[in-house]
């Protein structure tokens, strides 16, 4: 357990080091353990915007934390796409609804290409 839990924290940081980066890819493990840690930061802040008289508070942090990791989820999941030799632009299927979800969840739930094409080599 506490191995998973030490690899769930440096997959994080260091997806976080490379905030800029929209070049090379990123594997499969790489993008859901951050979506993993990001759930559950993101259900730990919802059950403390319940407490009544902190609430203001947790709710401020929470919209801080969410724009802090804003532009490496996006980095991230362009590096993903890169995986599966995609251009990153599909990632503005987000932005079309309905077809969002399916679209993007079954673009990254796809397993990456084993040999190195134009984005990089095999993570």
């Amino acid at each position: 357990m506490e191995s998973f839990l030490l690899v769930l924290v440096e997959n994080y940081f260091s997806v976080l080091k490379k905030y800029m980066g929209f070049t090379g890819r990123a594997s499969r493990k790489e993008f859901w353990m951050f979506v993993l840690v990001n759930m559950v930061i993101s259900i730990i802040f919802s059950i403390l915007t319940r407490i009544p008289f902190i609430r203001v508070i947790f709710w401020i942090v929470f919209i801080l934390f969410s724009l802090a990791i804003l532009i490496p989820s996006v980095a991230l999941g362009i590096r993903r796409l890169h995986d599966i030799n995609m251009s990153g632009w599909f990632l503005l299927l987000c932005l079309i609804p309905f077809i969002n979800l399916i679209a993007v969840f079954l673009l990254c739930v796809i397993e990456g290409n084993q040999y190195d094409n134009q984005y990089g080599s095999t993570p």
